[in-house]
């Protein structure tokens, strides 16, 4: 059985890693062998020099590596470079599905090209789109996504509330929907990655960490300002946030408007995060939104106590009412100070529960749980 997955990238986002990871659990635990997988490479996304994308097969659509000449960073260049995507693989992905026939195409990232190429040709290949978060639907949107909707084989959700509010705009038949988590945890990775070293500053697993690219999205501003109130309390207390972006310039900024500075690291983006995650203190998620948040499922597993925006989506359902741990009032830095600093007052037994339901949680999003279920979508 041939798949091919399709998500076309621009910056190292976690949907990248979540589509390897996707590919590599078919490859590791299909011991009948009934699946061959490839990722389509629509511009040179796929042949960069990183040593994950070497392990899967990539089939290559373009003439020209263009890649690197695609703007990023702000929300209008990532739209133009999507276009500029979406019209240079129009007619190239066509020939390739019609030369390969492959048995299921998985699209992850700019769904609505295979939209409206299974929506006009004929393939006899399934079409499987993964949609996450809220959609942002006009008009024009939901009509094209409702006329193409005969043509898709099955919608996969990451969360409940995606799926929820997919059934209640009635884009997609509910026979078509499925709540397929996404393969976040590679419990034998994580378990080896979390011991390599790191910078003997960062050792004293007395700091607060925060994960993700530095965009308006992640909203490190808030984690900034209420890192600024929590240390005047506890001065020992350190924050650090790993990532790379657009915003590194106003966070440094901030950091020195408001005078923490010298507690504050801006430490880059690390291809290895389970080292900092296993030494911190907490974690705290600043998103606006998130779906599902990758980060709060792998800091559930290593054993965290949990901080995360109360969002309509990913953040809240996983840590379910601050059962799993400690939810605060989205885009209030303020209601995060109070939180931190009232959850220095739980009793162990209290904390441990947090972190316990969490890491019983995570078991869902291992890359075994996400074969299985992904299994009985093909299989099916």
């Amino acid at each position: 059985m041939k798949i091919f997955y399709w998500a076309p990238f621009l910056s190292n986002i976690a949907t990248v890693d979540a589509v390897l990871k996707s590919i590599n659990s078919l490859n590791k635990y299909d011991k009948k062998k009934e699946f061959e997988t490839h990722i389509i490479d629509a511009v040179g996304e796929w042949s960069q020099n990183d040593s994950r994308f070497k392990k899967v097969n990539i089939k290559k659509i373009y003439k020209k590596d263009i890649y690197k000449l695609l703007p990023k960073g702000s929300f209008l260049k990532s739209r133009t470079s999507q276009m500029i995507i979406f019209v240079k693989s129009l007619f190239n992905l066509k020939k390739m599905i019609l030369k390969e026939m492959p048995d299921y195409f998985i699209a992850h990232l700019i769904i609505s090209l295979p939209l409206l190429l299974f929506s006009i040709f004929n393939f006899k290949t399934r079409l499987v789109i993964r949609i996450s978060g809220t959609p942002k639907l006009n008009f024009l949107r939901k009509f094209f996504w409702k006329l193409c909707s005969k043509k898709v084989y099955k919608v996969t959700c990451p969360t409940f509330s995606t799926y929820n509010t997919l059934k209640k705009l009635k884009i997609f038949s509910d026979d078509k929907l499925v709540i397929l988590f996404d393969p976040v945890i590679s419990v034998k990775e994580i378990n080896k990655l979390k011991h390599e070293k790191m910078d003997l500053k960062f050792r004293n697993n007395n700091y607060i960490l925060g994960i993700g690219r530095l965009t308006k999205q992640k909203n490190f501003q808030l984690l900034i300002k209420a890192f600024s109130k929590i240390s005047k309390k506890i001065s020992s207390l350190n924050l650090i946030i790993l990532g790379e972006g657009e915003d590194r310039g106003k966070l440094e900024k901030l950091a020195i408007d408001l005078s923490v500075e010298d507690k504050v690291d801006l430490i880059g983006y690390k291809s290895n995060v389970f080292n900092y995650l296993y030494n911190a203190k907490c974690f705290i998620s600043s998103s606006l939104y998130e779906d599902p948040g990758f980060v709060i499922i792998e800091a559930g597993f290593l054993n965290k106590i949990v901080f995360a925006a109360d969002s309509k989506t990913g953040p809240s359902e996983i840590l379910k009412m601050s059962k799993r741990g400690i939810l605060y009032e989205n885009k209030n830095y303020e209601d995060l100070v109070k939180k931190y600093l009232d959850s220095m007052n739980f009793s162990d037994v209290k904390l441990n529960e947090k972190k316990l339901n969490l890491k019983k949680y995570s078991s869902n999003f291992t890359t075994f749980a996400h074969f299985k279920n992904l299994r009985k979508i093909l299989v099916n």
